[in-house]
């Protein structure tokens, strides 16, 4: 949790992939256990989206975590992949019926033209520059079949209003705090890199693939979300 230690702003021209390994891969593994504990209620539209899904339809949750919307719809076949290690274990611990691996989003090991379907819930904005941004996308969309649909969710920049505060007009790439609290050991801190998306961006990124048309788009708390399709 964050608590009330600031985000700072992150070092401009970091080698991406060291950037990723030492803001995003290495701190998850670290708060794995810690951060599985807070994520177990399915987001509203995830749910809505999941459920409205036909029955034996076939998906992946790139970024799944430690798996909490893989059981949300009892009549899909779901895949989980993550690239923490640690949040991995965790969702086979929560639920050995799951079918989680580890794997990197810009590296899937799944066939081209594979899902009916798939879900990618606040994973795009960890990766350190547009170019890998857009070729995330691009690489989901590339699992799907033609017409397949698939869901991603974002950090906004426009949170003024919210816990956060973030705004237009602040830095969008920034380091987010992490306190592991630890009983009788002193709290650690560790920070997570995120780009903050705003408005208009996530539909921009999506566009840029040349794979796909939107569905539909929208705001939720302090989250851009878009539903896309392969075409």
């Amino acid at each position: 949790m964050s608590a009330s230690v600031p985000s700072v702003s992150i070092e401009t021209g970091l080698d991406p992939q060291n950037q990723e390994d030492t803001y995003v891969h290495d701190v998850y593994n670290e708060i794995a256990s810690h951060f599985s504990q807070t994520r177990y209620k399915p987001w509203p539209i995830v749910e809505r989206f999941l459920t409205e899904r036909p029955k034996y339809a076939v998906g992946i949750d790139v970024g799944c975590g430690n798996g909490k919307y893989l059981g949300v719809n009892k009549d899909v076949f779901m895949i989980g992949t993550d690239r923490s290690d640690g949040l991995i274990e965790c969702a086979q611990k929560i639920n050995a019926g799951y079918n989680v691996g580890v794997a990197d989003g810009l590296a899937l090991p799944h066939a081209d033209n594979t899902f009916d379907f798939a879900i990618s819930i606040a994973v795009i904005h960890h990766f350190a520059n547009e170019e890998r941004r857009v070729e995330a996308i691009r690489h989901i969309l590339s699992k799907l079949k033609s017409g397949g649909e698939a869901l991603i969710y974002c950090w906004a920049l426009e949170q003024e209003k919210l816990r956060r505060g973030y705004k237009e007009g602040d830095d969008q790439d920034i380091l987010i705090p992490w306190v592991l609290k630890r009983g009788e050991v002193p709290d650690v801190t560790k920070y997570r890199y995120y780009h903050l998306y705003k408005k208009g961006e996530l539909v921009d990124n999506c566009m840029k693939t040349g794979m796909c048309s939107v569905v539909d788009e929208g705001y939720e708390k302090d989250n851009w979300w878009v539903i896309i399709r392969r075409t």
